[in-house]
């Protein structure tokens, strides 16, 4: 019970995390996702001129990544995206 109630408090965590005073990216250029990644940010957006696109992964406490991730920042790491 304890972990299932961690891992819906995570989930709700991540999707309240643009909203925070320490996030560092505007929530309205945020796009949630939920897997494999939690955020797709469009930074520049709401001047309508995107920069950047940045991928976010939330974690919490001593969550870490999972294999799903891993590969994923991996592909991104290595330039493999389109």
């Amino acid at each position: 019970i304890q972990k299932s109630r961690a891992v819906i408090g995570g989930q709700f965590s991540e999707q309240l995390a643009p909203y925070l005073p320490n996030f560092q990216y505007l929530p309205t250029e945020c796009k949630f996702i939920g897997k494999p990644i939690d955020f797709i940010v469009f930074k520049g957006m709401d001047e309508k001129n995107i920069q950047e696109v940045i991928f976010v992964e939330v974690k919490s406490g001593n969550s870490k990544l999972n294999n799903h991730e891993k590969n994923l920042k991996e592909t991104i790491d290595q330039k493999r995206v389109k």
